[in-house]
């Protein structure tokens, strides 16, 4: 009989990239402070919308 055991991937897993810790959004009417993690220099709710690529959708 064979057994097979699951394990924790091996290896260095890089750290994750941060940035600057207490930015500000740059809207000048928002006080919202940007987490470490976040690339963008804006909030949330100020930041421009994006759309992902969405493929195999057939419109009727």
């Amino acid at each position: 009989m064979t057994v097979t055991q699951a394990s924790w991937p091996k290896g260095n897993a890089r750290k994750p990239r941060t940035y600057t810790e207490g930015r500000v959004c740059e809207n000048d009417e928002c006080d919202t402070r940007i987490s470490k993690y976040n690339r963008s220099e804006l909030c949330f709710r100020h930041s421009p919308a994006r759309f992902p690529r969405v493929r195999g959708v057939v419109e009727k």
